[in-house]
């Protein structure tokens, strides 16, 4: 019964001053034809009306998934049904399911010794995965280490963990997770991968052929202050922390700050907009830091920005309809994997400026991944579907770092 109550003591101390979405409802919106699309594109324009859309769509057939506070919603609901515009409500009270995560994560196991006592089905704050990559990189001396390639605004290390068998100037699979910071899932699904690989690289032939010719980069955290304010202050913060001169609003998006179409479409000049690109091209060191390493390293031959929700591999180009000239193999890339959760986004416009900056480093197997769910619980994936989503994810990753592979000298 104490430790209960100490339990909920500290919970009852990390909810004070944290921003609360008491009576917030996630809409899904279906616009029906090209009027209805921009009516859409015209009401999340409203600045009053405080809407967080956590997922644009790519065409007519895809839904948009929309975050409207609680004193926006009559408005926003009026409008939609003056305009004939279909909607339904996905989460009915958003806080309620954020306090359901926080209870699930208050009664979590003592903090681990080892990674094999690390809670793999649960999600961690910031300092719990700083302390796992130390852990990892202790108990395998022979096959990871440690590289860190910046500091973030708030001075947080940006650690790399490098898988490797030893060699000088190995071709190299980069791997992120965590870009955007609300998105839990694939900072939870970057760790799991970390313990995966060190576990399998005896196990799995496929895995040890991989590392035996090649280099893998893992970056967990690449927005660590995001991420660290998305646990003590704003669960639905997505951008990074850095101030913006003239504006009291804070943070740029990391995922519109590459020098790839900057400026275009999916991006906003707005410092208070969630798609804010920032100043100009690399102005955020999280997002310098990895193009120094990039630019750096000279040989990588994959790189993998995990993101989500909706469960879509994607490919350059994004901010452009014109195809990239690879477009034919990376097309046919996806169609070789065992995970056949994702939906492959051909020829659309999408949003993950990252890769199209990647691919014309010239880094041919380029994607972004974007993982569970499909709409149900958005963000807010429970804690259960961590390791399920982990595993099927780690089928894709495995096929694109095998082909890579086979198919780079």
């Amino acid at each position: 019964m104490m430790k209960q109550l100490i339990v909920l003591t500290a919970l009852f101390v990390v909810v004070i001053g944290k921003e609360t979405f008491k009576g917030h409802q996630v809409l899904r919106i279906t616009g029906r034809d090209e009027v209805q699309h921009t009516r859409l594109q015209e009401l999340t324009d409203m600045g009053h009306l405080q809407l967080d859309v956590w997922k644009k769509p790519i065409d007519l057939s895809t839904p948009v998934d929309i975050r409207v506070p609680s004193n926006s919603l009559q408005t926003v609901k009026a409008l939609l049904e003056d305009a004939d515009i279909p909607y339904s409500v996905m989460i009915k009270d958003l806080q309620a399911v954020l306090d359901q995560e926080m209870e699930h994560m208050g009664f979590r196991a003592t903090e681990p010794k080892h990674t094999d006592d690390y809670d793999y089905g649960n999600y961690h704050n910031g300092d719990e995965i700083y302390s796992f990559q130390d852990m990892l990189v202790a108990e395998n001396p022979n096959l990871v280490s440690k590289i860190v390639i910046g500091r973030s605004y708030e001075g947080r290390p940006l650690n790399v963990l490098k898988f490797s068998t030893g060699g000088t100037n190995r071709p190299g699979i980069w791997i992120h997770s965590g870009i955007h910071s609300r998105e839990w899932i694939t900072q939870a699904s970057g760790t799991w991968f970390a313990k995966k690989i060190v576990t399998d690289y005896g196990r799995d032939p496929v895995l040890k052929a991989i590392i035996d010719h090649m280099d893998i980069f893992l970056e967990i955290m690449v927005n660590p202050d995001g991420y660290y304010y998305t646990h003590t202050n704003d669960r639905m913060w997505r951008k990074t922390r850095k101030p913006n001169p003239g504006s009291s609003c804070v943070g740029v998006d990391p995922n519109r700050n590459w020098d790839a179409g900057f400026g275009t479409t999916g991006s906003s000049n707005d410092p208070c907009q969630q798609t804010y690109r920032g100043p100009m091209p690399h102005s955020e060191p999280e997002v310098k830091a990895i193009v120094d390493f990039v630019k750096s390293h000279g040989n990588l031959k994959a790189f993998i920005d995990l993101h989500s929700y909706s469960q879509r591999l994607m490919y350059p180009y994004g901010y452009t309809k014109n195809p990239c000239k690879d477009q034919r193999e990376l097309v046919r890339l996806p169609q070789l994997r065992n995970s056949l959760i994702y939906c492959e986004t051909r020829g659309k416009l999408h949003f993950s400026i990252t890769i199209d900056w990647a691919y014309n480093q010239g880094i041919k197997y380029s994607y972004t991944m974007e993982l569970r769910d499909t709409g149900r619980y958005g963000f807010l994936l429970p804690a259960n579907q961590i390791i399920p989503t982990a595993e099927e994810t780690w089928l894709g990753l495995k096929t694109i770092m095998s082909y890579t592979k086979d198919n780079t000298k």
